[in-house]
């Protein structure tokens, strides 16, 4: 039994890998890409591929599998970059992993503390050593209405880090968590919509909430209302975000996360011209934080993603059950 992890990291991952090749009894092979028709052999004689979000259309599946691959382990919560209709009519098994939710969370939190006490404009003036306050004055999270969209493991996490803060908490979720109601006040999304200062996602990217903030959703929120994404960037439409920004319907954005985002985030593109304007355009907002996918990233994170994608292995090989793999039927 073997994996190929592409995309993988020398100076953090790999030394995991080594770790748990031996733990496990799973040889491994690594590179430095995405996959790619340049790099796609490299599979051969590896019953798993382990990617980050990257692209893995059906062409990408279709010659992975000619090469021997059955195996799809995700090093990442998220796996709505995988073509799942064409991983099942191949027989692929997929999985994705799990880590603590306390990164993620309180990344997001940090978020929108940044926003309301708008930092990126008060740093960006103090370096060439602006110290006046006119334009710099914020708001205390204690006085706003955070909404939190989604109340899974990460969603919890973070209503429990803003429960300390005094704040009031509105969440949404189709399925509501008992343990959240002595916290926050569940709602209908209209009402979280309309009654929330901060707005933060922390639901998975499904084609069903697709642009779940689109321009719609955005001009029933509060002027100046505050977004923030540390989720999935097709969640929120883009270009809806930046009319509302435009418009001043959006006070502040705060983006770990961005639409189109695979091939540019976790490489170093200095010098390079980046065909994504949103992106250009973003960054040239000085109420907007655009951070490069890096809420997870935490040492205690990448060591529980690169061991969940060898005990998944390890379970498809042995025949037992795999708690992380993906249900495509």
């Amino acid at each position: 039994m073997k994996i190929l992890f592409y995309a993988l990291r020398p100076f953090d991952e790999l030394a995991y890998c080594q770790r748990f090749s031996q733990q496990y009894g799973i040889d491994f092979d690594w590179v430095g890409q995405y996959p790619s028709a340049d790099n796609f052999d490299r599979a051969r004689g590896c019953e798993a591929v382990s990617t980050i979000p990257c692209d893995m259309s059906a062409p990408v599946l279709d010659a992975l599998y000619s090469r021997g691959v059955r195996y799809l382990p995700c090093r990442s919560i998220g796996y709505d970059h995988i073509d799942l209709e064409h991983a099942r009519q191949l027989g692929l098994r997929v999985s994705n992993v799990s880590y603590p939710p306390t990164g993620v969370a309180h990344y997001a939190v940090m978020l929108m503390l940044m926003c309301l006490r708008k930092i990126e404009p008060i740093m960006s003036r103090a370096r060439v050593q602006d110290f006046s306050l006119k334009g710099k004055i914020g708001r205390d999270i204690s006085q706003c209405t955070v909404g939190v969209i989604g109340t899974g493991q990460i969603g919890r996490t973070v209503i429990k880090s803003l429960s300390g803060f005094g704040c009031r908490i509105l969440c949404y979720d189709l399925y509501p968590n008992a343990d959240v109601k002595a916290l926050a006040q569940y709602v209908s999304l209209e009402d979280l919509l309309a009654q929330s200062d901060v707005i933060t996602l922390h639901t998975n990217a499904t084609e069903e909430n697709y642009h779940l903030l689109d321009a719609s959703a955005l001009q029933r929120c509060k002027d100046g209302v505050v977004i923030i994404n540390t989720a999935r960037g097709k969640l929120l439409d883009t270009d809806a975000l930046i009319a509302g920004l435009k418009s001043g319907k959006i006070g502040a954005a705060g983006l770990d996360v961005l639409e189109h985002e695979n091939g540019l985030y976790y490489y170093n593109l200095t010098g390079e011209v980046i065909e994504n304007d949103r992106m250009a355009l973003l960054r040239s907002y000085p109420n907007v934080i655009l951070s490069p996918h890096t809420a997870f990233y935490t040492e205690t994170a990448v060591e529980h993603m690169v061991e969940g994608v060898f005990r998944s292995v390890r379970s498809f090989a042995d025949g037992t059950v795999c708690d992380h793999e993906i249900k495509l039927d």
